[in-house]
Order: structure tokens, then C-alpha cells, then sequence
């Protein structure tokens, strides 16, 4: 089962029994952490996923700057202005 439809069962089940009881409440708590820690997990991957996007436009930009560089200097365009 997805995620997703695994959390669905999980909540119209504990939805469905709630009376009070301390299995019950066991339960939702079982259910609240589990549903947390999906949570941690996604945020992690999605910001793993932000930061390599991000090392990699550094990259690229110190390759553009690069050869940007490399091409005023076959223009013979004096960079002295510039950084």
C-alpha cells in the first residue's frame, strides 16, 4: 500500500473507534507519530533534494563565470571594472 493510502485507512479506522478508552488514545498516539515522522521523512528528502539543486546552480555559475571569463580575456576585453 502507498503511504498515503495507508495513512487514509489509518484515520477512518482510529476516526472510527474513537470512544474514549485508553486503546483508543494508544492508538491515536501510535497513529500521530507515525503520521510525524512521514512527515520528517518528506521534509527531509525534499530538503536534500533543494540543497543539491542548489550546489549544483553554484556550480554551473562558477562554470559560467568561468568561461565568461575565459572568453573577454580571447576578446581581450579588460576585466579590471568587474569583480
Amino acid at each position: 500500500l502507498s503511504e498515503q493510502h495507508q495513512t487514509e485507512q489509518n484515520t477512518a479506522y482510529i476516526m472510527s473507534g474513537l470512544g474514549g478508552d485508553d486503546e483508543d488514545t494508544e492508538d491515536l498516539t501510535v497513529f500521530v507519530q507515525g503520521l510525524l515522522q512521514q512527515m520528517q521523512t518528506r521534509f527531509q528528502q525534499m530538503s536534500d533534494t533543494i540543497i543539491g539543486r542548489i550546489d549544483e546552480m553554484g556550480t554551473r555559475i562558477d562554470d559560467l563565470e568561468k568561461s565568461i571569463a575565459d572568453l573577454m580575456e580571447q576578446a581581450g576585453v579588460d576585466d579590471s571594472k568587474g569583480s
